[in-house]
């Protein structure tokens, strides 16, 4: 018997954000099917799955995806269910078919990160698993079949997956369709930058069926790291060069697995996330907002919610806050996250028309609904922004970054007396930003400064990479502090 909690610190495979998420040398057959018994395990042990019955199974375009789903497909096969293999589609499309059919899916993706890394996304039939759901996960032990198991890990005769069904995605599409009016997107001229998103044929469909003209651009037959929060200098310039002939309105893309939205404006200026989550709260008519505590301030400043509240970044933790909200009353509510992935705690009514409840990250309901409020209101989408008030963020990470070392640098702002911790952030950032007036230690380390501004600094969840979010007064100023923090945080290497 293997404890996934053993597994976890042998193979250096741990759980990101809602599941397991390493390098793929080290997502091996072996790793890959003890995750998913482990899952599966827990399900049946809290009485939510019985034998014989669907589990849904897609992926991204990264190389490795295949094969890890074929291992995927083994581990539901030896519990005694059906593995069903949708194919290469967006993270809230498989969630979404699952939660409609009170069925588990397993979601294979790397989501925004280089290729050499790939994960597993593990949904409940309610959604994604949050943190008390990761914790029965890890205390699972399961028993492998170690003769089907190579030395290597790989599987000896690992199974074909099922033939793709295209079920998953005509749903998620037909959700799209059948809330927004017909022709709500008529006359509107939009680029969809494909890349390698596994988002790039849903937006299509969606575009076109509520009549936008689309044209689709820079697809690519290699695996692509679209970052929504720190975007590649190269898709600035793609941007860039499309809108400057003139031919859209807005270009729209996603991150690999289609669950964080790229949006940008007719001058191809992508739109910042947390910017994006504002404008769609909004023209769904959201009473309750939930956000990480890295998000743009503008949300609270705007005094267009009923309440917004504040959590640690990371979509399980945006979950349990809607959960607390709906609790409370409100209705809509709604949340996003600093990369521009929305989610739906509550069915959301117009008309005569529902839009069901869907809380795990999407991209396409933020490009569509934001551009329905363009073409609804006679305004182009950067004007739409332009109505929040003056506050901008940005932010940049640097890669392969240790996270235990990020542990390290960032205790020395953590030492639980708040004057020591306000002074060692001032030793740090004080003589680029100014007074140190706060420090919150939410997630990472978030410092207000005496001027307004911020710095929050964070290693992230997924990766051995070290992040850095500014917010100020002007765009530039927001560009230029995080150009500081970033040289501030590479000296910490030495």
């Amino acid at each position: 018997m293997l404890k996934i909690d053993d597994l976890m610190a042998a193979s250096g495979v741990k759980f990101g954000t809602s599941g397991a998420r390493g390098r793929v040398s080290d997502m091996t057959d072996r790793v890959c099917f003890a995750y998913t018994l482990g899952f599966l395990q827990y399900l049946r042990s809290a009485g939510r799955l019985a034998a014989g019955r669907d589990v849904g199974i897609a992926g991204d375009y990264r190389p490795s995806t295949g094969r890890i789903m074929a291992a995927c497909a083994a581990a539901v096969q030896a519990t005694g269910c059906r593995p069903r293999n949708f194919g290469r589609i967006p993270a809230p499309a498989l969630a979404a078919y699952g939660i409609a059919r009170d069925a588990p899916t397993l979601m294979v993706t790397g989501s925004h990160i280089p290729d050499d890394r790939n994960g597993i996304k593990f949904n409940l039939p309610t959604g994604e698993i949050l943190k008390d759901d990761e914790a029965g996960i890890r205390a699972q032990a399961v028993e492998l079949p170690a003769e089907a198991l190579a030395a290597d890990g790989s599987l000896l005769q690992p199974p074909a997956l099922p033939p793709a069904e295209s079920a998953a995605l005509e749903a998620y599409v037909s959700r799209y369709l059948a809330f927004f009016p017909r022709d709500c997107l008529a006359g509107l001229k939009v680029g969809v930058y494909e890349h390698s998103s596994v988002a790039r044929d849903a937006f299509h469909a969606v575009l076109t069926g509520l009549g936008a003209k689309v044209t689709r651009l820079g697809r690519a037959d290699s695996f692509i790291p679209v970052d929504t929060e720190a975007i590649r200098a190269e898709d600035v310039e793609l941007a860039r060069g499309w809108a400057a002939s003139g031919d859209f309105d807005a270009l729209v893309s996603a991150d690999g697995d289609g669950d964080r939205p790229l949006i940008a404006d007719a001058a191809g200026h992508w739109l910042r996330g947390d910017i994006a989550g504002i404008l769609c709260a909004r023209e769904l008519g959201a009473a309750g907002v939930v956000t990480p505590v890295s998000s743009n301030t503008a949300v609270e400043r705007c005094g267009w919610f009923q309440e917004v509240l504040r959590t640690r970044i990371g979509s399980p933790y945006v979950i349990a806050g809607m959960q607390a909200l709906r609790e409370r009353g409100l209705t809509p509510v709604v949340g996003y996250e600093a990369n521009g992935g929305f989610l739906i705690d509550t069915d959301i009514a117009r008309d005569s028309r529902r839009l069901a409840a869907l809380p795990t990250r999407d991209a396409v309901i933020v490009a569509v609904t934001i551009l329905g409020a363009a073409r609804r209101r006679g305004m182009p989408v950067a004007d739409l922004a332009a109505e929040l008030p003056e506050r901008y963020t940005y932010s940049d990470r640097i890669k392969d970054f240790p996270t235990e070392l990020s542990a390290q640098r960032l205790a020395a702002f953590a030492s639980g007396d708040a004057a020591a911790d306000r002074d060692a952030a001032a030793a740090v950032l004080g003589p680029a930003f100014g007074e140190v007036t706060a420090v919150d230690h939410t997630d990472g380390v978030r410092i207000g400064f005496a001027n307004g501004e911020i710095a929050h600094l964070r290693p992230s969840g997924n990766a051995p990479e070290l992040r850095a979010y500014t917010e100020a007064d002007s765009a530039k100023r927001a560009r230029d502090m995080n150009r500081i923090c970033m040289d501030i945080l590479n000296g910490w290497r030495g």
